[in-house]
């Protein structure tokens, strides 16, 4: 993918210094560029850190000082001295800093974003640099790196085996889910890589349950560059509060580096990006910017919540003239309620309600109350923070695309077609469909009882069936419903395994 990718930069470039020499920075190119690898003992990281306020990059923001002093208090401070364990963890065997973990989460699962893999494809060893700065001042060796392509694993074993290090390679299943920290760790220890239901810090239990320092691919490489730099050049850059160069994915094919602070019309202009009816920031869990707001929007924390956005991880995909913004906002939240682990009710049954709305608005038959009504409903609530973030995507355009939807509430449709122009993964050839074959249907209602994620009963007693792929998760569940259907009416479009089609 990364071959596919074009990088540039505003401002001169520091992450992606070397790129316009070379397509990939093997370990002598890495030392000619960015010069050999320095380790500064655990408090001068913290400070170094500290001063220039150092955030993850993955979506969250979190300090990065904050994790590494958690980490580090677990080693200080073992598990054994307190009254109660948390669950996964192993008492006297967390005292010792030879058994943390440091963990870079290089699953970028999102559609849109392509930086941590150009990361991982062209500079891994300033990556491996990061987390080496990081190990050596929390005093161990155990180093894992899970990664979701196989260009980028191939990338980092490579690099690994150029340096000599005892660094792991653990290889993700590619899913929007997959990057969530508690996903991440539960791959890493071999469980089915889902979101856990309760909230463990990865400081307190993490890899094999021991204290574990999670930052996702750009936020070590960013530390590299720190400790490179020193606190005072790097923050020569960015501005006095958010100092420093971040990456961003735009329209999923370009990665720019640019300067905190800089502006998102600056960056729009750099990619040759045309006027846009709205602009989505920070991916499929941002926020949609109408064209006022993108004009004013600056690419830092502060800047985008003066305009009711945010950076998140970078990604910006800005909606291209011509399609219909409803179609292409429903489009994305089915295949969001189809990626979702299934473990709770707000993606369970949240989700699809979500979904319903959305395409209930598109056709004229809705209203924007029903969509916030249906949002709302799982905020706050689920396993992880994936409604959550479905939410404010599909909240933040009821507002954005105002225009849009009127013509769709009063004029049956804005007449503009859903060519699909924000990226989704490429299908497989194992995604399948509910369908009805209503020559037989009688309206039984087993199947509304059996999978009322995808279907649900009319004022009839009809099936109504949600347009989404089928999760894997309710693949068993689809099929049952499908060998049940007293009328033989229910049947599986595409490619679900296992599942008789009856086409």
């Amino acid at each position: 993918m990364t071959s596919t990718v074009t990088v540039s930069n505003i401002g001169g470039p520091r992450l992606t210094l070397g790129f316009d020499r070379f397509d990939r920075l093997d370990l002598d190119r890495h030392l000619a560029v960015h010069g050999r690898l320095r380790a500064p003992a655990l408090d001068d990281l913290v400070r170094m850190a500290e001063q220039v306020d150092l955030r993850g990059r993955g979506g969250a923001g979190f300090p990065f000082a904050r994790k590494l002093m958690a980490v580090a208090a677990r080693v200080e401070h073992p598990a054994a001295d307190r009254t109660a364990l948390l669950p996964g963890e192993r008492g006297d065997e967390r005292g010792s800093s030879e058994d943390v973990v440091v963990v870079v989460n290089g699953a970028e699962g999102e559609p849109g974003s392509a930086k941590d893999k150009v990361l991982l494809g062209r500079a891994p060893h300033l990556v491996l640099d990061g987390a080496q700065i990081a190990a050596n001042a929390l005093g161990t060796q155990r180093i894992v790196l899970a990664v979701e392509s196989d260009e980028a694993a191939r990338s980092v074993r490579a690099a690994i085996s150029e340096r000599r290090m005892p660094a792991r390679v653990v290889r993700l299943t590619e899913r929007f889910i997959s990057g969530e920290s508690g996903a991440v760790i539960r791959a890493i220890n071999g469980e089915t890589p889902i979101p856990p239901g309760v909230k463990v810090r990865a400081s307190d239990s993490g890899v094999d349950g021991f204290p574990t320092l999670l930052s996702n691919t750009e936020t070590f490489a960013q530390l590299a560059v720190l400790v490179s730099l020193g606190p005072d050049l790097y923050a020569s850059a960015g501005t006095e509060d958010e100092p420093g160069t971040t990456l961003l994915t735009i329209g999923g094919t370009q990665v720019v580096e640019a300067p905190l602070g800089t502006s998102l019309r600056a960056v729009l202009d750099q990619c040759e990006v045309p006027p846009s009816p709205g602009v989505l920031v920070g991916g499929y869990h941002g926020m949609w910017l109408d064209p006022v707001a993108v004009s004013r929007a600056v690419l830092s924390r502060a800047g985008m919540r003066r305009v009711g956005g945010t950076v998140g991880a970078g990604i910006i995909l800005p909606l291209a003239q011509g399609t219909c913004p409803l179609g292409e906002v429903t489009r994305i939240a089915s295949y969001l309620a189809a990626q979702s682990a299934g473990q709770c009710g707000p993606c369970r049954l949240g989700l699809p309600d979500v979904v319903r709305s959305l395409m209930a608005l598109t056709e004229g038959a809705g209203t924007v109350e029903d969509v916030r009504r249906a949002a709302g409903v799982g905020r706050g609530r689920g396993a992880c923070s994936h409604p959550d973030g479905t939410a404010r995507f599909v909240l933040s355009a009821m507002e954005a695309f105002a225009a849009d939807i009127d013509a769709h509430r009063w004029g049956g449709g804005c007449g503009q077609s859903t060519y699909g122009v924000l990226p989704l993964p490429v299908p497989d050839g194992t995604e399948g469909r509910v369908a009805i074959d209503w020559s037989r249907c009688d309206g039984h209602g087993l199947c509304a009882y059996l999978v009322p994620e995808l279907i649900q009963l009319d004022r009839y007693g009809f099936p109504v069936v949600l347009g989404t792929d089928i999760p894997s998760w309710m693949e068993k569940d689809v099929q049952k419903a499908v060998a049940m259907c007293p009328a033989l009416a229910l049947r599986v479009v595409g490619g679900v395994p296992g599942a008789p089609s009856r086409r």
